[in-house]
């Protein structure tokens, strides 16, 4: 019985077209009945007896492929470290950016569980449709790596690299200055996709226009294709703001912005956070002469990866 059992089971057989479970889900129920019709006497108790003697486990995907690498990985990834030691040594800015997806805003379930009286659970609509007033919000986020500061724009339209390069200068007006006040360049680490993608022309244009009325010449940095988790912003900042909202529903955009403000972290994280009520629209295009106008300098290594964009 277990050979036949696991033959049931082994993941091979999820790609045989005789697999007689392929398409079914692989409950114990399922596993005990297939055993039946070939004859065997087995209880849905048995099977589960027998998977766990076979050292098997119910499992969930996991998420770990992000795609191809590039031959160049590793190298970016030195490429990036020292760029970053070398603005810290002289006291330069160095921040990590990038936004979490949209939140929905309302009574609507949020993941994880909170202490609460028991048998209290919150009470959240059992629908997941999105309220027209309120709508979603987008938390676009800036961390400093050298300082263990953040700021995030909880912003209410589209994520574009106009709102990502807004939410920059609000992070330079709000904290970013106070600290580098004899700041001169600023160093960005980012992915390669999204509102900030490597190929992005608004982004670019974007940051010719920040670094125009920050009167910094402004680096960046993108992390290679399909390392997007390794971004610091990822599990610096972020995750303890998804750990800190927790099984609280986001009711309104001023409880998601107190709940980003109020969340610290056991090294001493320090988040400002303010919503960000401007609209930015969508499918802007930059011409030849606009891009051509921004002040771009590859550099040496991967210039497409590593760049610097001096104001006018």
């Amino acid at each position: 019985m277990k050979r036949d059992l696991e033959a049931l089971v082994e993941p091979v057989t999820r790609g045989d077209p005789e697999s007689p479970l392929r398409w079914t889900c692989k409950s114990v129920r399922q596993l005990a009945a297939e055993l039946q019709r070939t004859g065997h006497h087995a209880s849905h108790r048995l099977v589960a007896d027998l998977l766990h003697q076979m050292d098997y486990s119910l499992q969930a995907n996991r998420k770990t492929r992000e795609g191809q690498g590039h031959p160049d990985r590793d190298a970016q990834f030195q490429f990036i470290d020292k760029q970053v030691r070398a603005f810290q040594k002289v006291g330069q800015p160095v921040i990590s950016v990038d936004s979490k997806k949209r939140e929905l805003i309302g009574d609507f379930k949020n993941a994880g569980r909170e202490w609460q009286p028991s048998r209290t659970p919150e009470k959240v609509k059992v629908y997941d449709y999105p309220d027209k007033q309120l709508g979603k919000v987008t938390p676009g986020g800036v961390y400093d790596l050298t300082r263990n500061d953040g700021w995030v724009s909880v912003g209410i339209d589209h994520n574009t690299a106009q709102f990502a390069a807004e939410t920059i200068r609000r992070w330079w007006q709000a904290m970013g200055s106070k600290v580098y006040r004899d700041a001169k360049k600023l160093l960005i680490t980012a992915d390669s996709g999204g509102s900030n993608a490597r190929r992005c022309r608004l982004w670019k244009v974007s940051l010719q226009e920040l670094a125009d009325t920050l009167k910094l010449a402004i680096s960046v940095c993108h992390f290679p294709p399909g390392t997007s988790k390794w971004n610091k912003i990822e599990h610096r900042m972020f995750c303890h703001i998804t750990e800190n909202w927790r099984g609280r529903p986001l009711r309104s955009r001023a409880t998601v912005v107190n709940l980003i403000g109020s969340t610290t972290s056991t090294t001493g994280l320090h988040i400002e956070a303010e919503l960000d009520s401007n609209r930015y629209p969508i499918g802007i295009e930059v011409s030849d002469e606009d891009l051509a106008a921004v002040q771009i300098r590859p550099h040496s290594f991967h210039g497409e990866w590593n760049y610097t964009i001096s104001p006018k």
